[in-house]
């Protein structure tokens, strides 16, 4: 087999099938002196304590060092499906392969941990373009909705609104002026996967190299919708009710599956907690009606309550603004200002913790003889 050093700096046959999975000559470039003595890889499949990585050869299982486990204090910091790292081995011939490291994501979708933990869970990285789907049935939300956006927003990647079962809502058209006033500056689809309406118009964002998450409650569609673009029934879906007010989703893991000439898609389970962290651009780029109006307010730091000259107050006084909407955004804004004021507790007390064991390492060194 070359040498790893050939491989680098062309698009050559070696590295072909990573191509397809989203690998750059910016990026082999960037991390050429690694690559040349170990392997770059894609993750594209998570397990308990281990992950499924695609190299230039083949898919193989991997975990991480025992010294990347010593020194990672937070979970967002291990592998994630989309993520690039460097690995040592390209087949399991000879045992499971050994990631070394991750290297650093350009955007990836994240949330708190489920319970009291303000630990950030990374669920798919590395993603140019995010669909957040929702379906327009019985279980459509509109605040659900905006969460997600929040969480689209912060990804760094571009979100997009999929709205799916189209063919079961009866009354569409009064449903779109509400979504419309939450997903500003998004690009909004009405899709089918019963159907097919609409699909043609998504796959504009389907392109060779690219990366497309999916993200959404349980039961909403994604992996049909997956199905539909793979053209065959590779991702599996649970019985739904007739009436389709509650869906059985099968997906249990997150997956990367290549859409053949058409990029890359990344299927994940479906989120019953959608707990932000404590990033409020996020929030702002997706309330972005309420920040443009509280730039006119006449003072600073309104908080839109009682104050006198509150342009957000007069906008919900002549029907502009939904009520509803600021209390979205304000419930967002002290979810996202709790979890900051807890985080730097942690980083106080963690900073606290290391500097105590910095000065009886000094004392030891001095008491010695």
């Amino acid at each position: 087999m070359p040498k790893n050093s050939e491989k680098l700096g062309g698009n050559n046959k070696l590295l072909e099938r990573l191509y397809e999975l989203g690998l750059t000559n910016e990026l082999l470039n960037e991390y050429k002196s690694e690559i040349e003595n170990y392997h770059i890889g894609r993750v594209i499949a998570e397990y308990r304590g281990s992950y499924k990585v695609a190299t230039e050869e083949q898919d193989i299982l991997a975990r991480v060092t025992g010294k990347f486990m010593k020194s990672t204090f937070d979970i967002s910091e291990f592998p994630a499906v989309g993520d690039w790292v460097i690995v040592d081995r390209t087949t399991n011939n000879d045992g499971d392969g050994i990631i070394s490291r991750v290297l650093p994501r350009k955007s990836y979708v994240s949330r708190k941990v489920a319970g009291i933990k303000t630990d950030e869970q990374i669920i798919a990285s590395n993603i140019d373009t995010l669909f957040i789907c929702m379906s327009v049935n019985n279980d459509f939300n509109l605040r659900r909705l905006e969460r997600y956006i929040t969480i689209g927003w912060n990804s760094g990647a571009t979100p997009v609104v999929i709205l799916t079962k189209i063919d079961l809502n009866n009354d569409l058209e009064s449903l779109k002026s509400e979504i419309e006033e939450v997903a500003i500056g998004i690009d909004i689809f009405y899709v089918s996967s019963l159907t097919g309406e609409g699909i043609d118009e998504i796959e504009k964002y389907l392109k060779l190299g690219k990366t497309i998450g999916f993200i959404g409650s349980s039961g909403v569609g994604k992996s049909t919708l997956i199905n539909y673009l793979l053209g065959e029934e590779r991702m599996q879906v649970g019985d739904i009710r007739e009436d389709d007010s509650k869906g059985k989703h099968t997906t249990t893991h997150r997956e990367l599956i290549v859409l053949k000439n058409k990029g890359i898609v990344i299927d994940t389970p479906g989120m019953r907690e959608i707990q932000l962290l404590d990033d409020t651009e996020g929030i702002e780029n997706s309330f972005n009606d309420i920040t443009e109006l509280a730039k006119t307010c006449r003072f600073s730091d309104c908080k839109h309550a009682k104050e006198p000259g509150c342009a957000v107050r007069a906008a919900i006084e002549d029907g502009t603004l939904p009520q509803e909407r600021l209390d979205s955004y304000n419930k967002l804004l002290r979810e996202v200002q709790f979890i900051e004021r807890k985080n730097n507790t942690k980083a106080q007390q963690e900073h606290k913790k290391n500097m105590m064991k910095f000065y009886k390492e000094v004392r030891n060194i001095k008491n010695r003889p």
